[in-house]
């Protein structure tokens, strides 16, 4: 990392635990009239408690440390200081906003123009800096005035020490530094010492906080039948929305041709999809004409999808940067959540210790779950063929015309009956 400038002891800003926050609006915490109506406008009716501790230390020109996780109005503890600034001070390249994936850096655009809408503010998302930085003449960010690092401990998990360290390296030292992470790792800490000068730190939540009435379940399964149960999940909680988490992108993408081909309205989100695509499976889900979004780590953290009922974390991950406690697993918040374990004990008591309290186990009547053997076993074997199809066709051509998900002309099994549940048939 860069080396480190000079500062000030930082100074900590938390909420104690049990004390309610006094109602308190937008005006209150010093955000300009034109800002406060694009609040009114977006339905945010009143600060959230990060944006509570963070905007007027934010607007007195405090380096800020956010400590907050998905879901808490990060975003906008950010981006109002931004644009109040921005309101006194025009100019273009007036701030930069870093992020692990493209998805959440268009989500955090698109809400920098909501708020912006009335006073012409325009984002550009998304692209790899350090190629704009190398590749695109006459850019550079000598003038910027504001830097945020959104989801810093995740950027830092990806990777991107180097790119962060260039970065760092070629924007102005006089600046005002944001950076928000869900939890303040040894490489969180490196890098703010790196890039903040007399940081005020602000932590709304803690660590692998969830929600009370979530439901927890765990499944230990062979990994032969892994995908037969998860079909048997998906029946026994139709009318749901799901998100489903996969540890590769292949498995995620044979996953959701799986379901297809069993008749459900599955889509892929993975790194190896173009961006069009991406985007377009991560909209059709916001807009519920898809039910089910399989994903890859891409989209495990900071993605703002306030209607998924259910999170399965079908594979879990165990790779050395997730297996420190630092994310082990996806948590939703709210409704229900199911942990596919094949009998790894070891893995799933690290979890129980992480999260603080004990699993139950998920009942199932295994002889249903075995009903749906033979439909699963043709669904695998389309799944498979489609696969190896669509690896071919890429061979052919890098990039395929249109923004389908690459799951949509999946054929094969496709047998439902009403309420969205495939028929179970008997083995012979």
């Amino acid at each position: 990392m860069a080396a480190p400038e000079e500062h000030d002891s930082q100074t900590e800003v938390s909420q104690p635990a049990g004390e309610e926050e006094e109602t308190k609006t937008f005006k209150d915490l010093g955000v300009t009239d034109v800002l406060c109506e694009a609040c009114d406008q977006l339905g945010w009716t009143k600060p959230t408690k990060i944006q509570i501790e963070a905007i007027p230390l934010a607007l007195q020109g405090r380096d800020i440390i956010g400590l907050a996780e998905t879901g808490s109005g990060k975003t906008g503890a950010f981006a109002l200081p931004i644009l109040n600034a921005l309101l006194e001070t025009p100019q273009r390249l007036f701030a930069l906003v870093l992020t692990p994936t493209r998805e959440l850096a268009f989500q955090i655009s698109e809400q920098f123009e909501a708020l912006g809408s009335s006073i012409g503010v325009q984002s550009a998302t998304p692209g790899r800096l350090i190629d704009h930085l190398e590749n695109t003449k006459g850019f550079n960010l000598r003038a910027l005035k504001y830097l945020v690092m959104d989801e810093a401990d995740r950027i830092l998990n990806m990777d991107f020490e180097t790119e962060v360290d260039k970065i760092l390296k070629v924007i102005p030292r006089d600046r005002k530094t944001f950076l928000f992470s869900a939890t303040m790792t040894k490489k969180v800490q490196k890098l703010q010492r790196a890039a903040l000068k007399n940081p005020v730190k602000c932590a709304v939540s803690s660590k692998y906080q969830t929600v009370e009435k979530l439901q927890q379940y765990y499944l230990f399964i062979p990994s032969k039948f892994k995908d037969t149960y998860l079909v048997y999940i998906l029946n026994e909680l139709a009318g749901n929305s799901f998100m489903i988490f996969c540890s590769t992108c292949n498995n995620t993408q044979r996953t959701a041709l799986l379901l297809r081909n069993l008749g459900f309205t599955a889509i892929p989100l993975h790194g190896q999809m173009s961006q069009s695509k991406r985007l377009g499976s991560l909209n059709k889900f916001k807009a519920k004409a898809r039910s089910i979004l399989l994903a890859t780590d891409v989209a495990s953290r900071g993605l703002d999808i306030p209607h998924v009922d259910v999170v399965v974390n079908f594979d879990i991950p165990t790779h050395s940067k997730f297996g420190s406690g630092e994310q082990l697993y996806y948590q939703p918040t709210k409704a229900c959540q199911f942990s596919f374990l094949r009998y790894d004990v070891e893995l799933f008591q690290r979890i129980e210790h992480l999260i603080g309290k004990k699993l139950p186990v998920f009942p199932t009547q295994d002889d249903e779950v075995m009903m749906l053997t033979e439909r699963v076993t043709e669904a695998q074997r389309f799944a498979r063929m489609e696969l190896r199809e669509h690896g071919e066709k890429k061979k052919r051509t890098r990039e395929d015309a249109g923004d389908n998900d690459d799951t949509e002309g999946a054929i094969g099994v496709r047998n439902k009956v009403a309420g969205g549940k495939m028929k179970k048939r008997k083995g012979r």
